[in-house]
Order: C-alpha cells, then structure tokens, then sequence
C-alpha cells in the first residue's frame, strides 16, 4: 500500500507538472459548486450553521474518498486512484503558470493587463497597482500557495492517503469560499478557516524549511521566519511568506487593499528591499 501511494503521489505530481490542473470537468470546481448550494440552503450568520456546511461537505468528501480508495485493492488500480487525485488536487504548475503570464505582462510594460491577471491570484484591489506592487502581490501568493497547494497535498496524501489529499483540498477550498473576514462569513466561515489552518499548519513549517534549505539565502529564511511570521495575521502563511522574503532576500508585507475600500496594513517581514517585476521568476524557481 505505502509503495502504491508513493507512486501515485508521483506520478499525479508529474501530471501536474506536464498538464497543469484539468481544463474541463474539474473536481474541485465541481465541489465548490456543491459548496454554494449548500450554502444557499443553510446559511445562518451563526458558527453552528458554519460548523454544519464544514461536516457535511468534508466529512462527506473524506467518505468517499475513503470508500473510493478501499474499493481498489489491487495496487495498480489504487496507484492509478492516487495519481488521478493527486494530480486533481495539486495546483503547482497552474500557479507558476499564473505567476508567469503576470510577470509577461509588467516586462512588457502592460500594466493593465497585469493587473487584470493578478486578481487570479489575490483577493485585494489591484486596479490602482504600480508594477512593483503586482509583483508583491504574486510572490506573496506564490510563497503562500506553495504551501497550500503543492507542499500540504504531498503531505495529508503520504500521511493518510487519497482521503487525507481530499480533506486537505476540501477544507482549502471551502476556507478560500466562505474564510472571510466580513460581515457575512465572520462567524459562518470560521469552521471553515479554523480547519484550514490546523491542515495547512505542518506543511507551512515544512515549506519554511524548504525555503530555508533550497533558497540563496537559507540563514536569512530562518532569522525572518523567527522574527517575523508570527506577526501576520495568518499563522501559516506568515511562516512561508517570511522564509520566501528571506531566502530571497526580499521585504514583503504593506498595505492592501480589498474590494469595499477595506485596507490592512500588513506588517514588514524580510530585511531586504522591495519585490520588483524582476523577482517573479526568481519565486516561481524557489516554488518549483
């Protein structure tokens, strides 16, 4: 069984890498489709019906993985079941892919566009973005995504198989759809967020390690990671947030802005100069 997993988990990576996610028919987007009907049918501004909306979609996303998984006893058809889902639910090259589209646009000297293409990746305002301020918005996303959608999947899939990649990419989702803080979603989402940060919690230490260990600057990784990550509102994507700012000798956080002119003044993590247009692709590589 563990070498049927590993294999999958493999294979599914490589499919990720060749392929990006899948253009059609997606699994994810076909969950969050059943996450939105839900949430039309259930909706109370209460953490009880948050609570609820969580249990039933996880939970019912975690049985049928599980039976899906326990009905293929043979090792080819389980590696095939591993690969499949693994590939579903890593977000790797689809990431870098979105990063580089970005950082296409600012070299030439498309601002628009670039801004256009960056809401892919953030939630905030980016219409009166400079170039140097897109470029900060992508490698925050692209550090704090390589956590969430790459490092996390290989970790909740070697530790508990296909179940463990569905939990983790459930409750990522549903975190992503209703882990707000607004008015409609502060006490609705948080079941959702509250679970998405105990998952995501060991794969951002081990991304912070990893940036530490493959980046150009590791000692830097670790002292910003020290200093600085436990000042983020999130405490994962502070973790890999800081080390990427580390490792590439980076200062990221400021101000943004969301749609409802609401603003957040993000606290400074690195010891390095601001991110330029230039670093893009100097993240995607450390992200890879």
């Amino acid at each position: 069984m563990i070498a049927a997993r590993a294999l999958g988990l493999a294979l599914g990576y490589a499919a990720d890498r060749a392929w990006g996610d899948p253009r059609r028919l997606h699994p994810v987007a076909g969950f969050g489709t059943c996450a939105l009907a839900l949430e039309r049918r259930i909706y109370r501004d209460d953490r009880a019906s948050g609570v609820a909306h969580v249990l039933i979609l996880v939970g019912g996303a975690i049985a049928l993985a599980y039976a899906g998984e326990h009905s293929t006893r043979n090792p080819l058809a389980r590696t095939a079941l591993t690969a499949a889902i693994t590939w579903a639910v890593l977000g790797g090259r689809s990431l870098e892919r979105e990063a580089e589209t970005v950082h296409a646009f600012l070299a030439a000297g498309d601002l628009e566009s670039a801004r256009a293409q960056v809401r892919n990746l953030v939630g905030r305002d980016t219409t009166a973005l400079g170039p140097d301020e897109v470029a900060r918005a992508v490698v925050e996303s692209v550090a704090e995504n390589t956590s969430d959608a790459v490092v996390a999947s290989f970790v909740w899939g070697a530790v508990a198989g296909v179940p463990g990649l569905v939990a983790h990419r459930a409750a990522n989702t549903l975190d992503a759809m209703v882990g707000h803080r607004n008015a409609r979603y502060d006490r609705f989402g948080w079941a959702a967020a509250r679970l998405d940060d105990v998952l995501g919690l060991p794969a951002s230490r081990l991304s912070g390690v990893l940036a530490a260990a493959l980046g150009p600057d590791g000692a830097g990784a670790l002292r910003t990671w020290h200093r600085d990550a436990r000042h983020h509102p999130s405490p994962n994507a502070g973790v890999v947030e800081a080390a990427f700012a580390g490792a590439l000798g980076l200062q990221l956080g400021g101000v943004n802005t969301y749609y409802g002119n609401r603003r957040e003044d993000r606290a400074r993590m690195g010891y390095g100069r601001a991110p330029a247009p230039s670093d893009i692709p100097r993240t995607t590589r450390l992200a890879r």
